[in-house]
């Protein structure tokens, strides 16, 4: 299987991320998931065979079927990339790399809201690190006696900055979020996160899969406020097979949390450069993201 590291587009270049490389294309942006994998905030130097292919058509996935609870910025995904065609003056078209289908959409170009928006429905996680010290979650008070991985009486909404590379982000309380975007933008963004956590959550459930946190992003746009980047996938959330969901330790998943697992077994300390993966990791990566994606959405991972 061939790996996508770097996408290489005659377009202007709007961001390249740790994972997606995103391109102006006319009024709008286009973005295209790599297989490219991160931890820690550091860009991994191996990448993993269909990641992008399952974070594209997953996020696809999640984006049409909560688009009645809020506004997404998708426009189109790209299944054949012809479609590219209608965004692009003839003058700028280009031979488009096939790579692009099924690992890239057309999406609106709104203004960035710097916040990343974390829902918890069980307690992992920098969330368990945190309660076992304080008794608390990003200032939320939660009951005594919890045990890892345990599930929350209900979703809690913890915030954290959206920071720069070599920095990480820090937790914010929901007053620090309304002293950033104010009182009503605030809670609208709580709201709508807790809305999509649970939805997905019980949708999940349905398909064996527990979705115990979740990583979401906004933009506004005229004042709308927009879901967008990626939805739901092994990259932004932590997905446990329900059979195996035992309370009082770590448990297994179908995200990236077993590449962190393996990369702090070495000693790395968590600066660039990053440890190679071995054969087997990148294998097993493979198949946890593909085997999400088919539970999730009951459809095999389509080939391009």
């Amino acid at each position: 299987m061939e790996v996508l590291l770097k996408a290489d587009l005659p377009l202007p270049l709007f961001i390249r991320g740790k994972v997606r490389d995103t391109y102006k294309l006319g009024d709008h942006l286009l973005i295209v998931a790599t297989d490219r994998i991160s931890v820690f905030d550091v860009v991994l130097p191996d990448g993993i065979p269909d990641k992008g292919l399952v974070l594209n058509q997953l996020s696809a996935y999640w984006f049409n079927e909560t688009r009645g609870l809020v506004t997404n910025h998708v426009i189109e995904v790209v299944e054949d990339v012809g479609c590219l065609d209608a965004y692009l003056p003839e003058k700028d078209r280009f031979p488009y790399p096939a790579y692009l289908a099924g690992r890239s959409m057309v999406v609106r170009k709104v203004k960035l809201i710097p916040v990343e928006c974390v829902v918890r429905g069980y307690l992992a996680g920098s969330g368990w690190v945190e309660y076992q010290k304080s008794g608390s979650v990003c200032g939320i008070s939660l009951p005594e006696g919890l045990r890892e991985s345990e599930e929350l009486l209900e979703p809690i909404f913890t915030p954290t900055t959206k920071a720069e590379p070599p920095e990480h982000d820090e937790p914010m309380s929901m007053d620090d979020v309304k002293d950033q975007l104010g009182e009503a933008l605030a809670e609208k963004l709580k709201d709508s996160c807790i809305s999509i956590y649970s939805f997905a959550r019980e949708r999940a459930r349905d398909r064996g899969i527990i979705i115990a946190d979740t990583k979401f992003e906004f933009g506004l746009d005229n004042g709308e406020l927009i879901l967008i980047d990626e939805l739901l996938t092994p990259d932004s959330s932590r997905f446990w097979p329900a059979n195996q969901y035992q309370v009082g330790w770590s448990q297994p998943s179908y995200d990236k949390q077993p590449v962190r697992d393996w990369t702090e077994a070495t000693g790395w300390d968590k600066s660039p450069p990053a440890p190679m993966l071995t054969q087997e990791v990148i294998e097993s990566t493979t198949q946890r993201y593909r085997e999400a994606y088919e539970r999730l959405t009951g459809r095999k991972l389509k080939e391009y």
